[in-house]
């Protein structure tokens, strides 16, 4: 007797797949173009997948480069295909958009240490044939932006017009104005800070036992015995996903209302609206991310603090600096709040950086920036036709 996959069967197969064959494309370094980690180690051969949108002008010089969130990846204007679903950011990218294709030539890959398509923990090892799993070095946000330049440079790319991305995202952008401060014009830092707070890390943390105590995660080696530690990963995914919102966005949506009820069940289903929603992005995003991927991801937002290697002085890391910025913050964001972005542009103008900034209203949370805000929209448009402009595009 036949057995019809499960929709979620099938798009966990189609991101095993995407893990070392994507369907987007991609760019392979061989051992002699190692990526060098900050762990001390260097990893080679490695693969970084990609996507482009727009045309690249003659000179070069329209390029933006898009940096993905935590549990993002790079079908940010363009369908994934492992969910079906849009890109994840096609309220800004596109054609007459707040970064317009017909104008700008956007590019965004998957980081080093992801699982759509740039090597990562699911993705083969060339030495033993068989898959990194905890293997594969620890992976830095520094080590993430390096990668991101050796394909800018692969693509024929000498300097990027913008660099744009929110939360761990933005803290890939604030790094490249860090360590290529001549090869960025304008940078969007976008619900992020300098370095990852302790509560950030504690709550990575909750994430991260909740994998490694799920049986089927077999110390990271669950690839070889046909499981996979979905139980673990969504009790991660539903932790993290409380701290994206706000608790007047959670009252307003959900309040105490029960659901598909008149009454408690007396039991531990899902008697509140609330938990039948986090289950429910718990266990949908078990099938589009690898556990092992989010070990990885967590710990590099982790590990993250540019002032660290300048003698703890932010100002000192952007002394350099000569690119125009702009940070945006969300009044209800209380992951990376206001004060830690604030705190970024008190450094960039105690280094006479050219900065601006806006606080954005609003009770979305922290996932606000994935989401339908006019002002947000306004901002973005406003600071990028501005540095066009300076630019002569």
């Amino acid at each position: 007797m036949s057995v019809e996959a499960s929709t979620e069967d099938l798009e966990y197969a189609a991101g095993s797949r995407e893990a070392n064959h994507p369907s987007s494309p991609v760019a392979h370094f061989g051992a002699d173009e190692p990526l060098r980690l900050d762990a001390g180690r260097e990893l080679a051969p490695f693969q970084i997948a990609y996507n482009t949108y727009g045309t690249l002008n003659a000179d070069g010089s329209n390029a933006i480069l898009v940096c993905h969130a935590l549990t993002g990846d790079h079908y940010v204007a363009s369908q994934s295909p492992v969910t079906g679903k849009p890109g994840w950011w096609t309220s800004i990218i596109g054609e007459g958009k707040p970064i317009d294709t017909s104008k700008y030539f956007v590019i965004c890959s998957n980081v080093i240490g992801g699982c759509m398509g740039s090597t990562g923990p699911a993705s083969i090892d060339p030495a033993t044939g068989e898959p990194y799993g905890l293997d594969l070095p620890v992976i830095t946000i520094p080590d993430m932006v390096r990668a991101q330049a050796m394909l800018v440079e692969r693509l024929g790319i000498d300097t990027l017009f913008a660099v744009i991305g929110g939360s761990m995202g933005g803290m890939q952008v604030l790094q490249w104005t860090v360590s290529y401060p001549e090869k960025v014009f304008a940078a969007l830092p976008i619900a992020t800070g300098a370095r990852h707070s302790s509560q950030n890390i504690a709550f990575h943390e909750v994430g991260r036992q909740a994998v490694m105590a799920d049986p089927d995660w077999h110390g990271g080696r669950y690839y070889a015995v046909g499981k996979r530690p979905h139980k673990g990963l969504a009790v991660a995914r539903m932790a993290a996903h409380v701290t994206y919102l706000s608790e007047t966005a959670l009252h307003r949506k959900f309040g105490r209302n029960l659901q598909d009820r008149e009454a408690f069940g007396f039991g531990f289903d899902a008697d509140f609206q609330i938990e039948s929603y986090l289950r429910h992005q718990g266990m949908t995003f078990v099938d589009r991310f690898d556990a092992n991927s989010y070990l990885y991801m967590t710990r590099s937002m982790d590990y993250f603090d540019i002032a660290a290697d300048y003698g703890g002085s932010l100002a000192e890391a952007f002394r350099d600096a000569t690119t125009r910025f702009c940070l945006v913050s969300f009044s209800s964001d209380w992951l990376f709040p206001t004060g830690e972005n604030r705190a970024v542009v008190h450094a960039l103008n105690a280094a006479a950086a050219s900065v601006s900034f806006v606080e954005i209203e609003t009770d979305r949370g922290h996932d606000a920036f994935l989401l339908d805000e006019p002002e947000f929209f306004a901002a973005i448009d406003g600071f990028i036709s501005s540095a066009a402009r300076v630019r002569g595009l």
